[in-house]
């Protein structure tokens, strides 16, 4: 089955936020580790949540150097958390992701 670009691209932008929302992965090597993604796509993909009204901020780990932390979902905006967790297989399935 062919899936658009469009599709497979607001996809991976909801995973990668409810990837960070449930604290499976909420930082770039994690996501790349859980998804197999390139660590440009992950950067891009969590650039890009704001184009959803997604609220994703990077928390600077207390006493940590450089970019130690990890990313936080502040606000889902339009975006209805539960249809993706009720909908994760279909997601998962659709980006090729385990």
């Amino acid at each position: 089955m062919d899936v658009s670009k469009t599709k497979t691209s607001f996809y991976r932008r909801l995973y990668v936020a409810w990837l960070i929302d449930s604290g499976a992965a909420t930082s770039v090597p994690a996501l790349m580790e859980a998804t197999g993604m390139p660590r440009r796509t992950a950067q891009d993909t969590l650039s890009a949540l704001v184009e959803l009204d997604i609220d994703c901020q990077f928390a600077q780990g207390q006493g940590e150097r450089n970019n130690a932390g990890q990313y936080l979902i502040r606000d889902w905006g339009p975006i209805d958390k539960r249809w993706i967790a009720g909908n994760l297989q279909q997601i998962k399935t659709t980006l090729g992701y385990p």
